[in-house]
């Protein structure tokens, strides 16, 4: 558990099989890790792991690969007293059914609330962002049942990585 007693859950989409070393310092020192679809890699969610427990959803390019009987295209689960639905797309989410809902896909972040004060987030992606933000990830700490500070980090970006996903910022 973090500062004050608080909960850090990291948030991530559309990894596309690659996991930056800038990512994989991010994530360090988080509780729980949330990863909306598209990691494309056994191994990456096995690198995960190794970090701290991971909550995953499949997204769109994620049909080959085989992460257990339990990984399908919705994750349910409750955090800290939170309530969470991830799915990789919007269209998917049930804001009146979960305190946060988590998409991905667009491969842009998104901080906004529904009407009923459920938190939407989408975390961007670290590895082939579509925003001027650039490489990002979502982060939220969880203390006696409510999200405090939801925020989009930003992650510094290589030279390697920007030859790799220059293409990408539109």
């Amino acid at each position: 558990m973090g500062r004050a007693g608080r909960l850090r859950v990291d948030v991530v989409s559309d990894t596309h099989g690659y996991l930056s070393e800038e990512l994989l310092d991010e994530l360090r020192g988080c509780d729980y890790l949330i990863h909306a679809g598209d990691i494309c890699s056994r191994a990456d969610l096995e690198a995960l792991e190794g970090i701290a427990p991971v909550h995953l959803c499949l997204g769109n390019n994620d049909y080959p690969y085989e992460y257990g009987p339990n990984i399908g295209r919705e994750a349910r689960f409750s955090l800290g007293g939170v309530r969470f639905q991830v799915v990789h797309h919007r269209e998917q989410m049930r804001p009146k059914t979960a305190d946060v809902c988590i998409f991905g896909h667009t491969h842009r972040p998104v901080i906004e609330y529904a009407d009923n004060g459920t938190l939407i987030m989408n975390p961007g992606s670290p590895t082939s962002p579509r925003s001027k933000e650039g490489p990002t990830i979502g982060r939220l700490f969880l203390k006696g049942g409510k999200v405090e500070d939801p925020e989009i980090v930003q992650l510094p970006m290589s030279e390697e990585d920007k030859e790799r996903a220059w293409w990408w910022f539109f």
